[in-house]
């Protein structure tokens, strides 16, 4: 099977000449800091060989727990917030139906996602719908602290143990944490459940090929064996030995770093042109944003989901400040086939499409946009993916994770810490009266007065 490539051609025009290969030194330093664990944050270094360490018995183990769960449920809620949710939500979007929540699938269970917030209303909609429903939970959280993951736990293990019974809630919540420590083990321990660890050397955003992520997919009904295969092949083929012309995750590095050192490109926005991928979008704007934002540095990661956002971002894309570059996630091959049909009175003027693919429609929609906001003075930066499947998904994962963590060496960050993510929650807590936080709330008050 060929690899996911990528096209930085449309964005080399912005620099000067030979300028991505000017960075070659400097890539190779950053990632053999990564390799030698030399570089800062070098305790979270354990995503960086994890596809190649994840062994067959390990894997049969995670399907062999989403499988009872899938016998038993006929939805399984995720509890988790951040990386504890969004590289599985991700995945299973990508790869599921787009209308999985309208169709009965005797198969396996609707997955939901709750946890990542807290809105009234949104949990208040939640409990009301699994009512009466065979429901499950995978609690994911290393502390079991988190706020709005441990609030929608307890009220999601109050209610599956009301309505199923303790013995039969035991068997269908699950806990993804820490190994030893923190409220989830504790309670994980105490209630019998089946758990998981979440490795100490990696962190959440890094997470989504750990049982973090593994285990609701497989509970999906997705081949978890060919999308850490996929992860696996992109470890090799971007590994520290593989020579910088052909290392894409080293190139890629490279012309953002130099979009955004050099043109004073300090955007990225990730595009897709597949709805599927919404989600993608959203786990690499954590993956890139709580990596490089901090120290005063670092390129704002956006999203925009094509063609709909061109009829509402695409004026600003188009002639806007020329702040911004685009990274376009391409899918080659569709899984469906639809035909533009014929239509005898022809009113909104489109026979002239008939018998075409919708794809190849979307595909000119998609080359003549590149076109347009490079003509704008937008550069662009195309991965090309084969198919939407677990291999490529796999692939894709571990090239954005390995240029991620380049790419923060290069901008000389910390890309494995997310001190400002504290920030708000001290003085959430501070506003909330929590017990230990006397003296902030005492200052908070003075603040508001």
């Amino acid at each position: 099977m060929k690899n996911i490539s990528l096209d930085i051609t449309k964005a080399e025009q912005f620099l000067k000449s030979g300028a991505v290969e000017a960075y070659e030194g400097q890539v190779k330093a950053a990632q053999e800091a990564l390799e030698n664990g030399t570089c800062p944050g070098n305790d979270f270094l354990g995503w960086l060989h994890l596809p190649s360490s994840i062994t067959p018995t390990f894997l049969d183990e995670v399907e062999a727990v989403a499988k009872t769960i899938r016998e038993k449920c006929d939805v399984v809620v995720v509890a988790g917030i951040g990386g504890s949710y969004l590289g599985a939500r991700a995945v299973i979007e990508a790869l599921g139906n787009s209308f999985a929540w309208l169709i009965e699938d005797k198969k396996n269970p609707t997955i939901m996602f709750a946890g990542n917030n807290i809105g009234e209303d949104y949990l208040s909609e939640l409990t009301e719908y699994l009512k009466g429903k065979k429901f499950g939970v995978i609690n994911i959280s290393k502390s079991g602290t988190t706020t709005e993951t441990a609030l929608t736990f307890r009220l999601l293990k109050k209610q599956c143990e009301e309505q199923r019974g303790k013995n039969e809630a035991k068997d269908v919540i699950v806990a993804v944490t820490d190994a030893k420590k923190g409220a989830a083990r504790t309670c994980a321990d105490k209630e019998g459940y089946k758990s998981f660890i979440i490795p100490d050397n990696i962190g959440g955003r890094f997470s989504v090929l750990t049982p973090v992520g593994l285990l609701p997919i497989a509970c999906a009904g997705f081949d978890i064996k060919a999308l850490v295969k996929g992860a696996q092949d992109m470890e090799k083929a971007t590994g520290k030995d593989v020579p910088f012309a052909e290392n894409i995750a080293a190139k890629y590095a490279a012309v953002r770093n130099g979009l955004y050192s050099q043109a004073g490109k300090k955007i990225e926005i990730i595009v897709n042109f597949q709805p599927k991928l919404h989600f993608m979008s959203e786990w690499w704007k954590q993956l890139f944003g709580e990596s490089e934002g901090k120290d005063g540095k670092g390129i704002f990661p956006a999203a925009c989901d094509f063609t709909t956002d061109l009829h509402s971002m695409g004026q600003w894309i188009q002639e806007g400040e020329r702040s911004i570059f685009e990274t376009v996630i391409s899918i080659e091959k569709p899984n469906k086939t639809l035909l533009f049909p014929h239509d005898d009175e022809n009113l909104d003027g489109l026979n002239f499409l008939e018998g075409k693919r919708v794809d190849e429609v979307n595909k000119m929609a998609e080359l003549g946009t590149r076109l347009a906001h490079v003509d704008g003075g937008v550069p662009n930066i195309r991965l090309s993916v084969p198919e939407l499947n677990e291999y490529y998904i796999g692939q894709i994962i571990f090239f954005f994770e390995m240029a991620c963590g380049i790419s923060g060496n290069l901008l000389e960050v910390n890309p494995f810490n997310q001190p400002g993510v504290e920030a708000y929650k001290k003085n959430m807590f501070a506003l909330l009266n929590k017990p230990g936080y006397e003296a902030e709330s005492k200052a908070i008050q003075e603040k508001l007065k």
